[in-house]
């Protein structure tokens, strides 16, 4: 099943994505996000695709909310997450990143991931149980995890409180940091070792499903900001704290709840 999730999603990327990268017309929608032609015909080709590998409910990030929500409710036993583009504003201006996720999940947790960013070639997978990988090489690819006050952080400011942004702007534990504007992919950076530190302050479904579990799979633990386990938090607005081990979580949780 995952070589074919894989190959479908190379597939939609390939003929549907990056033929249109640069050429189509932005539009809004309700909650003032952005969506192209690009985004609904990604969708469209893997919902086609994705039943015919496994015949369960598609929920889409491109569809209407009631729907999402009647697709969650019968999902229980198995549903396809997509995230057709993830990134559009990215896709949009040029910024090459961007990915195409896809979950397979079951009982409310993802048992299958995998997230593409077609300008990278980068395919990072996961299947529960079997590890994660980015083009057949086991993740994380940077195996070194530096203390906390070295670390490499992935951080969305606009979606934490203004208290917790300031104490990270004015005296952050770590070295470094990074936004670069595609939930799916900082996930699998993090997963990498490419980021040591994660934090969001809320990611709807199709943000969080497939890169959660290849960062799980690759030995990293998450939290929300107000639960222990992540996967009892709200389905639709889930915030992030994740780090790419045990004791790295430990140090960057007892910091950010302190701090929140």
């Amino acid at each position: 099943m995952l070589n074919s999730v894989i190959e479908v999603v190379k597939t939609v990327a390939q003929v549907e994505i990056m033929p249109r990268y640069l050429k189509v017309a932005r539009q809004r929608k309700s909650d003032g996000s952005m969506f192209t032609e690009a985004d609904i015909a990604s969708q469209n080709a893997l919902v086609a695709a994705l039943v015919k590998i496994a015949d369960h409910p598609v929920l889409g990030e491109e569809m209407p909310f009631e729907l999402q929500k009647e697709l969650w409710q019968a999902g229980d036993a198995g549903l396809w997450c997509i995230d057709p583009i993830d990134g559009t504003s990215n896709f949009v201006n040029g910024l090459p990143y961007f990915a195409v996720s896809v979950a397979l999940m079951r009982h409310g947790r993802s048992v299958l991931g995998v997230v593409y960013d077609p300008v990278a070639d980068e395919m990072f997978y996961a299947m529960e149980g079997n590890g994660a990988f980015l083009n057949g090489i086991q993740l994380p690819i940077k195996e070194y995890i530096p203390d906390l006050c070295h670390c490499m952080a992935g951080v969305d400011f606009k979606r934490i409180s203004s208290k917790l942004a300031q104490q990270l702007a004015s005296a952050p534990p770590y070295s470094s940091q990074r936004n670069f504007g595609a939930s799916t992919l900082d996930w699998c950076y993090t997963a990498a070792g490419r980021f040591d530190v994660y934090l969001h302050g809320g990611q709807k479904l199709w943000d969080y499903a497939a890169g959660s579990l290849i960062l799980q799979e690759a030995g990293g633990v998450l939290s929300t900001l107000v639960q222990d386990d992540f996967w009892s938090d709200d389905v639709w607005q889930r915030s992030v704290v994740a780090a790419r081990n045990a004791d790295l979580f430990q140090a960057w949780r007892a910091w950010v709840m302190a701090a929140k």
